[in-house]
């Protein structure tokens, strides 16, 4: 039987990407483990912390919001067909396509300065841009999970919420939870908006770009190298958590 090198193939090309993104990372760290001192003085610095604090606090918030309303929306967008579905879609993915200037400049004019340099506006600015995360993966979930169990609990005497809570939510939650990992990612990581909607309080990430453009490189590097051990360390953790979760269900 002749050998078949078509996975060799894929993976060879495939292996451009993982290379690409994880080179950055590797140099980043691998430049700051020689300038120790100014990473200890970035940890020491209180206006740090309280930057950092205020991306995770905010990425959390938003996360949180982000499930509260797009799990039930999720379920109608996967279990009933409505006039106007494809527009409520569209609408959904939209946020995807917008630049995040201009996202920041579209809640400003509609806000004003109900959102203006606040944690409202932080979160109204994370919640825009990382949605659709959480409401695509729970909609996918749903889709996956058989409708025919839920009426056959119906049939049995329960009613909608209760086979939504007792079958549904249970089976789609990997799916659910890796909306939320993806939300929150998407949270920590936004910038544009925030720059425009809310540049105080500052979040890390903002802090990032005004020490590069006060103090330069090495001032925003620690920073970087902090935000990213912090973001990776909890996006791996949940990730992991996660799957352990969807392992155990099977």
């Amino acid at each position: 039987m002749k050998r078949d090198y078509t996975l060799y193939f894929f993976a060879a090309i495939g292996s451009f990407l993982i290379v690409y993104i994880a080179l950055p990372l590797i140099v980043i760290f691998a430049k700051q483990s020689t300038d120790w001192g100014m990473l200890i003085k970035t940890l020491k610095d209180a206006y740090v912390i309280e930057a950092l604090k205020n991306s995770l606090l905010t990425a959390t918030a938003t996360a949180l919001i982000a499930l509260f309303f797009g799990v039930p929306l999720g379920y109608i967008l996967a279990r009933k067909e409505f006039p106007g579905k494809s527009l409520v879609q569209a609408i959904v993915d939209v946020p995807i396509v917008i630049p995040h200037s201009v996202v920041g400049i579209m809640l400003l004019v509609t806000f004003s300065s109900a959102i203006l340099d606040n944690y409202t506006g932080i979160i109204a600015a994370m919640l825009f841009v990382s949605a659709s995360f959480s409401i695509n993966a729970a909609r996918d979930g749903f889709l996956a999970v058989d409708e025919k169990l839920e009426n056959v609990a119906r049939t049995l005497g329960a009613s909608r919420l209760k086979a939504f809570f007792s079958i549904s939510l249970p089976m789609a939650f990997p799916s659910i939870a890796s909306g939320a990992i993806m939300t929150w990612a998407r949270a920590i990581s936004e910038v544009g908006a925030i720059l425009i909607v809310a540049y105080y309080p500052k979040t890390a990430q903002v802090l990032v770009m005004e020490y590069f453009n006060n103090y330069g490189l090495r001032a925003s590097r620690p920073i970087s190298v902090i935000l990213i051990t912090i973001s990776l360390t909890i996006f791996v953790l949940l990730r992991w958590l996660v799957g352990r979760t969807a392992y155990a269900s099977r």
